[in-house]
């Protein structure tokens, strides 16, 4: 098996319903051999930030006559677009037979009625018609000589519009003309980045027949419509997504909202109350239940306002099936009880029963932070970042106090509290734990780019693991990218491991000093060197930033923050195997340097098929070259040659006279790469005279040439 170097190609994206055409040529310098085998496998395994592409592959060997013998390698790789075809083709300068394996799960692939599988003497091809989302993914041949094997991996994106907005649109600070509207995405951005969204409004007129109109464009899954309504008009409102390919069908309309008669009331802030689970009712015994927010591990978040105050709510409603799963709700619900400041998610009542069991915590309508920093009327400086960053700690300072760690903070669980100022609270406090003195704790759980590197060697964590993912949202705040993001979850989990990260020279640019040294002061690898927060809040940075000083500051470039919001996105996305599948390409491949060895290999189907292409190469020996009589005189030296093909190698063995040779030290015996066969024998005497036999052999069959040696006096 011959060395295989590899050197990336480009990935390829085709629209839904339309055909991709993928090409890729195979050489080897032996012309005359047999037939190489191959196989192509398919793959949509999990995400990783990127997608990479096929792979060109090639090695060689050189034998002792300067023959040369080489696995097959790719000569040229061309990926076309074409409307009708997804066609992967591999020729090269002899004849080829090719054999395609799925890897959805590493199937074979077989024609059907999409799919037809084609081939000539030179190169093969499969035809997808009709191309939809689950035909995405990896397809990889898998080539066989010989004399060794190559892969050539190539990505397929299929592309369509977007799915409608997950929810409908929600209305949030009415006044009498002006109002904000508030949406989730929707679950499968149609395997492309969302462009934008588009809101449409009726006016509902009794007796006239409704018609939508479009109001605006948005980038975000917010927008703040402060002109074309009128008081006490009547309206309803719902959004499209589009991407590069098309728009969305529109969401669910949202509920009929009447403009407000005069000036909207400041409410006033609401004192903190103590929770005692509620066991005699149930949530929508006090709430009406609206659209759903969002979903995880733990259950699903609902929308809500109080039936008689009309207040907002979001109802975390447990996936509480055992005791044990109601016993740690429980501990969630009387940790909130004790985390009353005004930048934490405040808990507003709870409820269990023996078939429900719901927190109810306030609603914050403003969306994530990085959302709204994204915004093109949005500014983005250092000062702004920092007053955020000084918002954060103090937050935590508070919950720090409690003798309480957070465990999962990240830019989703920084939210803004409406869409209008710069407030912030930090909320989703379901991994949260108090510390016990004396009591080491131990944690297996977290996001990756995020955790600190004592939950990665699972080490006791303490107050400073917070700090640690301080200290990652700061940096991704300021220059867009996540300081240990790698390849795949193990590179990005070794980097965090040795907390290896670097200021890259154009993402800090515009960045101080001071900056930087906030943020390495919080990624020590040691949690004993990091900062505190009481220690981060007096840090140089933060003190350059307070409201009486004033430091001319540019604006941040918000181009690398909104990529690391798609990939995000794409993560979060309900339909992870379709949203996911463009990151599956970069390194969870069998032929990817950054492979993650503990990938699942090739399915056992896909097996059979990579092992059918040894058996199809397997031949009986055939003498290509046999023996010639040959004469010569007593004392000179005689070689005996011929050229046996077969595999597996045949074994060769040299007979006189239906005898094996004897005397060793005159007698040399080589068998080389190409099937060249030789016996020398030197210092010739009489008795060497007679028929010489070459007996090739192996598991499938025998062939013998034969040549006389005639030894002259």
């Amino acid at each position: 098996m011959e060395k295989l170097e590899c050197t990336p190609a480009q990935p390829r994206i085709v629209q839904e319903k339309h055909q991709a055409v993928v090409y890729c040529k195979l050489q080897d310098q032996q012309q005359k051999k047999r037939p190489e085998q191959a196989a192509v496998t398919r793959s949509r395994k999990r995400h990783i930030k990127t997608i990479n592409c096929p792979q060109m592959l090639k090695g060689k060997v050189n034998t002792e006559r300067k023959k040369v013998s080489e696995a097959p390698t790719f000569k040229q790789t061309l990926v076309l677009l074409r409307k009708g075809l997804l066609y992967h083709s591999s020729t090269h300068r002899r004849r080829l037979r090719l054999e395609w394996v799925s890897r959805l799960g590493y199937t074979v692939v077989a024609g059907g009625p999409r799919i037809s599988v084609q081939g000539t003497r030179t190169q093969s091809s499969v035809e997808i018609s009709q191309a939809v989302p689950e035909d995405a993914g990896l397809y990889t041949v898998v080539v066989q000589n010989r004399h060794g094997s190559a892969q050539h991996t190539v990505s397929l994106s299929v592309v369509d519009r977007p799915t409608p907005p997950s929810s409908q649109p929600i209305v949030s600070r009415l006044s009498t003309q002006s109002l904000v509207l508030s949406w989730t995405g929707p679950s499968y951005d149609g395997g492309t980045a969302i462009l934008g969204y588009i809101v449409e409004v009726c006016r509902e007129v009794p007796n006239k027949p409704e018609g939508w109109t479009e109001i605006s464009r948005c980038k975000n899954t917010s927008f703040h419509i402060h002109s074309g309504l009128e008081p006490l008009g009547q309206y309803r409102f719902r959004v499209r997504a589009y991407n590069p390919v098309g728009i969305s069908e529109p969401s669910q309309e949202s509920d009929s909202v009447k403009m407000a008669t005069g000036k909207e009331k400041k409410q006033e802030p609401e004192s903190y109350i103590t929770v005692t689970i509620d066991t005699k009712h149930k949530v929508r015994d006090h709430y009406n239940v609206h659209e759903k927010l969002g979903v995880g591990k733990f259950g699903e978040v609902y929308r809500l306002t109080h039936k008689e105050t009309g207040q907002e709510g979001a109802a975390k409603f447990y996936r509480a099936r055992t005791s044990k799963d109601k016993s740690v709700a429980r501990q969630e619900i009387q940790l909130m009880n004790k985390l009353h400041h005004p930048k934490i998610v405040q808990c507003l009542a709870a409820y269990e029963t023996r078939s429900e069991m719901a927190m109810i915590m306030e609603y914050i309508a403003g969306g994530e932070l990085f959302e709204r920093i994204v915004d093109d009327h949005f500014e983005h400086t250092e000062p702004t970042s920092a007053r955020y960053m000084k918002q954060i700690l103090e937050g935590m300072q508070y919950v720090h106090q409690q003798n309480i760690i957070h465990l999962d903070l990240k830019p989703e669980n920084i939210v803004c509290v409406d869409h209008r100022g710069t407030q912030i609270k930090i909320i989703d406090f379901g991994l949260a734990m108090e510390l016990e003195k004396g009591k080491p704790v131990l944690v297996m759980h977290g996001t990756p780019e995020f955790v600190a590197p004592e939950v990665v060697n699972y080490e006791p964590v303490g107050l400073e693991t917070d700090m640690w993912s301080i200290g990652v949202i700061c940096f991704i705040l300021l220059s867009g990218e996540s300081p240990f993001q790698g390849n795949n979850e193990a590179e990005t989990l070794a980097l965090v491991t040795a907390a290896e990260f670097e200021f890259d020279p154009e993402s800090f640019e515009d960045i101080s000093d001071e900056a930087k040294d906030f943020i390495s002061s919080l990624l020590k690898k040691d949690r004993r060197a990091r900062l505190s927060c009481t220690a981060a809040l007096a840090h140089s940075w933060m003190a350059s930033f307070t409201p009486l000083t004033y430091r001319p500051s540019k604006s941040l470039r918000k181009d690398k923050m909104k990529r690391f919001l798609a990939r995000r996105k794409w993560k979060k996305t309900g339909q992870a195997v379709l949203a996911l599948k463009r990151f599956a390409n970069l390194s969870n491949r069998p032929d990817s340097p950054g492979c993650s060895f503990e990938e699942p290999g090739w399915s056992q189907e896909a097996e059979e098929a990579i092992r059918s292409l040894d058996k199809q190469l397997q031949t009986e020996p055939r003498f290509q070259e046999a023996l010639k009589d040959v004469s010569l005189p007593k004392g000179a030296t005689a070689e005996l040659s011929c050229r046996v093909d077969g595999y597996p190698q045949p074994e060769v063995q040299w007979l006189h006279d239906d005898q094996p040779l004897s005397d060793p030290s005159r007698v040399s015996v080589q068998q080389l790469e190409d099937g060249l066969c030789s016996l020398v024998l030197a210092d010739l005497t009489p008795s060497d005279s007679g028929v010489y036999v070459c007996r090739a052999k192996n598991t499938l069959g025998e062939a013998t040439c034969s040549a006389k040696l005639k030894v002259k006096l």
